[in-house]
C-alpha cells in the first residue's frame, strides 16, 4: 500500500491506494479517517480492484482550514475532483456513515461515473430529525480524551476494541492545528443543515440499470439506528441488504473478514461491478 497527498478546490488530502483494476473507493464517516478501512483496502485488491480510501476535509490528515461552508454536496464536488485528479473517471463508491451520504450525492450528480454504491449504516438517506442532528452534533465536536472515548464506544458493539492506544491517536490528530475549529464547523452543519440535502428520494428515482446498489448495517448500530437502515432499504430497494450481526456502526471494522466478503460476492455479481484479474 502506497499514501500520498492530492488536493483540490485548495483543500489538500491523503490517499491510500493499494491494489489495480477497475477502482473502489472508500469513504470513512465522521470523526474517522482513510486508515479506517485498513482490514478491507488489501482484500478487496487481491480480489482484483484498485483501492482507494481518502481523508475528507477537516478530517485526519486533510486541510482543516478554509473548509467552511461545510456541506455534503459540497464534499461530493470535492472528492470527484481529487478522482480526476489521480485519474479515475468511474469507480465504485463505498461510504460509510456520512461517507455514504456523500457517496450517494456523487451518485447523484455524475451517475455515469458510478459504477456501484455500496452504503454502510448510512445517514443523509431519509432525514435525520431535530433530536438525532442535535445529538450527533454535540458528541461529534467533543475532542476531550474523555468525550472521543464516549464516541468511540458508541460506535462499537465490542467496546474493548477502544483501546488506550487508539484514544489517545484520536485525541492527537482531532486536536492537531485546526482540527477543533473544523470539527466545530462540521457540527454545526450537521445540527442546522445536513437534512437540507437529503437525497434518498433523488436516489430511489435514478436508473439503477447504470449502477446496483447494496446497503449494509451494523445490526447493533447505537449511532445509526437499524430502524434507519430499514427505512433506507424501503425506499432505494438496494440489490443487496445485509445486516452484520454483533456489529455497531462500522461493521467493516469490528467484522472485517464477513464485511469483505458481502463486498467482494456484491461487487463481482454479473453486472454489477466485476473485478479485473487478481493478481498471481
Amino acid at each position: 500500500m502506497i499514501q500520498y497527498p492530492c488536493a483540490a478546490h485548495g483543500l489538500q488530502t491523503r490517499v491510500l491506494e493499494t491494489g489495480a483494476g477497475p477502482a473502489l473507493v472508500f469513504i470513512h464517516g465522521l470523526g474517522a479517517r482513510a486508515d479506517r478501512w485498513r482490514h478491507n483496502l488489501e482484500p478487496l485488491a487481491a480480489a482484483g480492484y484498485r483501492c482507494i480510501a481518502i481523508d475528507l476535509p477537516g478530517h485526519g490528515f486533510a486541510s482543516k482550514a478554509d473548509i467552511a461552508p461545510f456541506s455534503v454536496p459540497r464534499c461530493a464536488d470535492w472528492l470527484s475532483d481529487i478522482l480526476r485528479q489521480i485519474g479515475i473517471e468511474r469507480c465504485a463508491l463505498v461510504g460509510t456513515s456520512l461517507g455514504g451520504y456523500i457517496a450517494g450525492t456523487m451518485a447523484c450528480q455524475a451517475p455515469e461515473r458510478v459504477g456501484a454504491l455500496v452504503l454502510v449504516g448510512t445517514v443523509g438517506i431519509v432525514p435525520m430529525g431535530d433530536e438525532a442532528r442535535a445529538a450527533i452534533s454535540a458528541r461529534f465536536g467533543t475532542v476531550t480524551r474523555e468525550g472521543i472515548e464516549r464516541k468511540l464506544r458508541t460506535v462499537l458493539f465490542d467496546a474493548s476494541l477502544a483501546t488506550p492506544a487508539w484514544i489517545e491517536e484520536e485525541w492527537r490528530i482531532n486536536n492537531s492545528m485546526g482540527a477543533p475549529g473544523a470539527f466545530a464547523c462540521i457540527a454545526d452543519y450537521i445540527r442546522d443543515g445536513i437534512d437540507d440535502d437529503v437525497i434518498g428520494e433523488r436516489l430511489a428515482a435514478m436508473d439503477h440499470r447504470r449502477h446496483s446498489t447494496a446497503i449494509i448495517w451494523g445490526r447493533e448500530d447505537k449511532a445509526v439506528q437499524v430502524d434507519v437502515g430499514h427505512r433506507c432499504r424501503d425506499l432505494l430497494k438496494p440489490a443487496l441488504y445485509q445486516e452484520i450481526p454483533e456489529t455497531g456502526h462500522g461493521p467493516y471494522l469490528e467484522k472485517p473478514e464477513v464485511f469483505n466478503e458481502l463486498l467482494i460476492g456484491f461487487l463481482a455479481r454479473e453486472g454489477v461491478y466485476p473485478p479485473g484479474s487478481p493478481p498471481r
